[in-house]
């Protein structure tokens, strides 16, 4: 029997999932029914952890919701898009000494909407890529790749398990690092983006987490008239890429 589902793209029952992370698949997540009983658990939870994909304990209609299939209590979510190592790009981008590099990293955004819309401003606006945790980020799915009116397919993704990292090694390569938040002492068009840069987009609730806001170089502000006292991530985020392709068309 097939076991992948392409219209979900998910892929079910225990060694299909076990054969597809050893495979080297874009596997996202991996989904375990509650108090599954298996002697071949403890090899599929060796294998997630040996791949760093995460996993997660569901109830059994969950599983059941996504396939109809005999998934054995485990499905997996398999990425619609394939990943770029950041230091591959960076090596790239570095190439050439033309162009300044934009990169956006989107620290923990969760909502596929909101990542699909940045996705889509970003390739309009000339970003050069995306960077997103490993953990945490909304799913690389057909939902996201349909609100991003197919920009995902184009634009480079990267997925990475430490984002301080990432930031460091931006650093190394000569990007300024700039924070959207509005804790920022900065205005946003007084940020130079002429220059090669990596701008940060936080999470929809809670922001940028505090270990990336002490690394970057730079908190840009947008002004806030209103009582509501923040704008939506993916509104906020185009704001920042189209002050920065207006400045590098100057």
């Amino acid at each position: 029997m097939e076991k992948i589902h392409n219209r979900q793209q998910i892929v079910y029952g225990l060694r299909p999932v076990i054969e597809a992370l050893a495979s080297g698949a874009q596997v996202e997540r991996v989904l375990i029914q509650n108090g599954l009983n298996s002697s071949l658990l403890s090899e599929l939870r060796g294998m997630t952890k040996e791949h760093d994909v995460p996993f997660q304990f569901v109830p059994v209609e969950k599983l059941n919701k996504m396939t109809t299939g005999n998934h054995q209590g485990v499905v997996a979510t398999i990425a619609a898009i394939k990943y770029r190592p950041f230091m591959d790009l960076m090596e790239e981008l570095a190439a050439d000494e033309n162009h300044a590099p934009f990169v956006v990293l989107l620290d923990h955004v969760t909502d596929v909407r909101n990542m699909g819309a940045i996705a889509r401003t970003a390739e309009c606006a000339g970003v050069d890529a995306l960077v997103v945790p490993d953990r945490g980020s909304a799913a690389m799915n057909e939902d996201a790749i349909k609100t991003s009116s197919g920009a995902l397919l184009r634009l480079p993704v990267c997925r990475e398990q430490n984002t301080k990292t990432v930031v460091n090694i931006a650093k190394q390569y000569g990007l300024q690092v700039v924070a959207a938040t509005e804790k920022g002492a900065v205005h946003y068009r007084d940020v130079d983006f002429r220059l090669p840069t990596m701008l940060i987009m936080g999470n929809e609730e809670t922001g940028i987490s505090p270990d990336l806001l002490k690394i970057c170089d730079q908190r840009a502000k947008l002004p806030i008239v209103g009582e509501v006292q923040s704008l939506n991530v993916s509104v906020a985020a185009g704001v920042f890429m189209y002050e920065a392709l207006e400045q590098r068309n100057r």
